[in-house]
């Protein structure tokens, strides 16, 4: 198959798919669509996406049209349930350009079932945006995921140009034109070795700089492959095609790598900040999550349910693979050309993706305390031992472990609102009558005595120091 968006090819119609395969599927499912593969302008030292285009050597990493139509009709078709949601990432999706992106919404109205909400949603490093691309995402409501790591010295010291140049002056320039255009967008943090230790920089600076309004944060736990023992300076090659094949094996991970321990205190310190002042106006996606799972909802996010594989990932030539994190050969599923987006998200090799998630967990997490809000975390981060030798645990299992029983007092009043119909937002006045207590026992405290505030550490070891 060429790619050329001219191209005319040959799909699937629906003619005598696998019947299983299709009751097997979830009613609605997420497919991280990409475009442009792992083309990119930036070259962030972190990214663990650019290095798969050595999966397609030759190719031009571009969606053609009428791909794109195909997949739009089938994943339309393929969720059942009134709304769909079109999720566009790389690499950069905006290299595709303008003209693809407009097509993509006539697509949309055409496939639409009668009554069926349409929404789109594209991450971006935000250097390409401009007044004529802002406003057609004003004006189709399109959500706009940016990445931006915190103030200027913490979000350059990664996330460089082709060239090594920092981009945090054209990022921020990109959000100014969101802003402008009434384009509604949330931030996307990751969490590493470089911004770990500024928690509250970090989160003030998106709340009161940025003026973001939904954020959420992902650690940065990324394997070492061989090449980056050997030759470090490869990985800042400007194609890509120098760094090693990224994929999901061995134990050890790079220094750019956030430790679990930082991972926890980065995120209680911003905990601790957010649900004195910050709650019903900041939204993080992780304390949301952490609320829906201590009110006995699902949590709603991936890699803290019990099982995965309903969020699939895309590549420009029509391959679906189980998972963004694991596009590699694997894990791919077939090709939407030759086999229906619905058979393949309801395939028996998908369906096992997602219960292993659940069926390989340790006992040593099966028996934890905080497992309802974990689950074991994502599969591609369980590369330890437990105490008692079984493989399999978190390599951020000791952050989440301290987040959730940090956050867990908290979490349980705002659970009781919920359900007594009245706002979390209470929580802050809980809060605030709390640390006045806990004032009032610190003043009486001696310095051997327990610390009042229930760390297990000796008062003066603790809030005493």
């Amino acid at each position: 198959m060429t790619e050329s968006p001219t191209t005319m090819i040959t799909f699937p119609t629906g003619g005598a798919p696998g019947l299983a395969s299709i009751d097997a599927a979830p009613a609605a499912f997420h497919v991280m669509l990409k475009p442009r593969g792992a083309i990119c302008n930036l070259d962030c030292a972190y990214c663990f996406f650019l290095s798969k285009e050595l999966l397609y050597p030759g190719s031009r990493f571009r969606m053609a049209n009428d791909l794109l139509e195909a997949y739009t009709r089938q994943y339309i078709e393929a969720q059942r349930v009134p709304e769909a949601t079109f999720a566009w990432q790389g690499g950069e999706p905006m290299l595709m350009g303008l003209d693809f992106f407009k097509l993509a919404v006539e697509l949309q109205d055409r496939y639409r079932r009668p009554g069926m909400r349409i929404h789109n949603a594209l991450q971006t490093n935000g250097t390409l945006l401009s007044d004529e691309w802002c406003q057609f995402f004003g004006e189709h409501h399109f959500l706009i995921g940016l990445s931006l790591d915190g103030p200027r010295p913490l979000h350059d010291a990664y996330r460089v140009d082709k060239g090594g140049q920092p981009t945090f002056d054209r990022v921020m320039a990109g959000l100014a034109l969101l802003k402008q255009h009434r384009v509604e967008f949330n931030i996307l943090t990751t969490v590493h070795a470089a911004n770990a230790g500024h928690p509250l920089d970090v989160y003030r600076f998106l709340r009161d700089e940025a003026g973001a309004r939904f954020m959420q944060f992902i650690p940065i736990v990324e394997r070492e492959m061989p090449l980056m023992e050997t030759e470090p300076q490869a990985l800042s090659d400007s194609t890509g095609t120098d760094r090693p094949l990224y994929v999901q094996e061995g134990n050890r991970v790079t220094g750019r790598s956030v430790t679990a321990r930082a991972f926890g205190e980065f995120m209680n310190a911003m905990f601790d900040e957010w649900v004195r002042r910050d709650v019903g106006n900041v939204y993080v996606q992780m304390f949301d999550v952490a609320l829906a799972s201590w009110s006995g909802e699902g949590p709603g996010l991936c890699i803290f349910e019990e099982t995965c594989g309903t969020a699939m990932a895309m590549e420009h030539n029509g391959d679906l693979y189980s998972c963004d994190h694991f596009v590699e050969p694997e894990y791919r599923l077939g090709n939407i050309v030759e086999t229906s987006l619905i058979e393949l998200a309801g395939s028996e090799q998908q369906r096992r993706f997602g219960q292993d998630k659940r069926d390989s967990l340790p006992r040593y997490c099966r028996e934890c305390p905080v497992r309802f809000a974990c689950n074991g975390g994502c599969p591609k981060d369980r590369i330890l031992t437990t105490p008692d030798g079984e493989p399999g645990l978190n390599y951020l299992c000791e952050g989440f472990k301290a987040f959730f029983s940090h956050i867990d007092a908290p979490m349980k009043f705002m659970a009781a609102e919920l359900q007594a119909r009245r706002p979390p937002a209470n929580v802050m006045r809980f809060m605030r009558e709390r640390d006045a207590d806990l004032q009032r026992l610190f003043a009486r405290a001696g310095r051997n005595d327990s610390c009042p505030c229930g760390s297990g550490r000796k008062f003066k070891h603790c809030h005493g120091r």
